[in-house]
């Protein structure tokens, strides 16, 4: 498995880091076996990929537990990373952020809320301490709440050994430039699929010129660059890909068009499309690791397998001009 450090921390985290969005369960992605998924995460583990990412908010808070029960007796081998800043059922803080599955979600990233946050993650997670700790999304109450004050309690809890990296999630330039300005970022977790690109240019640049990691998530654009989600595939009232543009039944035939193209480069490589799509993100300038969700021990087999691709310049250059080619999602 290919190895990079996270930031300047010097952790060596695999490039492909499981996701466990999915394992938290609930509407978005239904109910999971929770003994399939801790064998799931033994699989990652076993398949060389020590990189885990989880978040209070995935489940609320299941997809921790979860994670806790799988690392039991292994913690050491793990790079285990989650966030701060989403808050359920908690109007005394934050700003309203949005409705889901019942609940009113908060966002806030007060020194006291995130602290509180920390105390929650470590006995979740059965651990005392957190390699990478991220702040989910950026504060929406930025007059009472400013990125100086939360960075400065971030920082605290290194000094206390109760977390070894931050980061920080779905930030701007702006953000970034503002949280070096108070401390050592390490890593930012940002949305990069071959279809969603925003982040190239200006932002992908800076965090490389600055050692900053950039894990991109959703590489696989939640599954449909796998080119498993076939054109048969319905999608029911909540699912996370319900009304995507992308998963529309126009907008989703044109990709699995692209995608059966390449079948000349997984016979090449000896690949699956899967680990085209992702060896093809981590080797994008800028993008240190791909964050693939994943629930079930094949698929974290696959997607591994990622991890010992090297394409050739050319085909990376080829994939991209047919990515190009795509354009924006049509209108249906």
């Amino acid at each position: 498995m290919l190895l990079r450090q996270l930031g300047a921390s010097g952790i060596q985290a695999s490039a492909i880091a499981m996701g466990t969005w999915a394992i938290g369960g609930g509407l978005s992605w239904g109910d999971n076996d929770d003994d399939l998924s801790v064998y799931a995460l033994h699989s990652a583990l076993d398949a060389g990929v020590n990189l885990i990412d989880t978040a209070p908010m995935y489940g609320f808070g299941h997809s921790e537990e979860v994670v806790g029960k799988a690392i039991k007796g292994r913690r050491e081998h793990v790079v285990l990373a989650t966030k701060c800043g989403l808050l359920w059922d908690r109007e005394d803080f934050g700003a309203f952020y949005l409705a889901r599955e019942g609940r009113r979600i908060f966002r806030s990233l007060h020194p006291d809320v995130i602290r509180e946050e920390l105390e929650i993650s470590l006995k979740r997670l059965g651990t005392d301490y957190i390699d990478l700790y991220q702040t989910h999304w950026p504060t929406l109450a930025q007059d009472r709440e400013s990125i100086s004050a939360t960075m400065e309690c971030l920082m605290q809890f290194k000094m206390e050994g109760k977390i070894r990296a931050i980061g920080a999630s779905n930030v701007n330039l702006e953000q970034i430039r503002e949280y070096q300005s108070h401390g050592v970022l390490d890593v930012v977790q940002m949305r990069y699929t071959m279809l969603d690109r925003k982040i190239e240019g200006a932002l992908l640049d800076y965090c490389k010129s600055q050692n900053i990691s950039v894990l991109a998530y959703s590489p696989l654009e939640q599954g449909l660059l796998t080119g498993n989600v076939g054109m048969d595939r319905l999608f029911g009232v909540g699912e996370i890909r319900a009304g995507k543009a992308w998963f529309s039944p126009l907008n989703r035939k044109r990709v699995l068009d692209m995608l059966a193209g390449w079948h000349d480069l997984t016979c090449k490589y000896h690949c699956t499309l899967s680990q085209l799509v992702i060896a093809w993100t981590i080797a994008q300038s800028g993008v240190t690791h791909a964050v693939c969700g994943a629930r079930k021990p094949d698929q974290i087999l696959d997607n591994a397998g990622a991890g010992r691709l090297t394409l050739d310049s050319v085909d990376i250059q080829r994939i991209r001009l047919d990515v190009d080619g795509l354009g924006e999602p049509l209108s249906a």
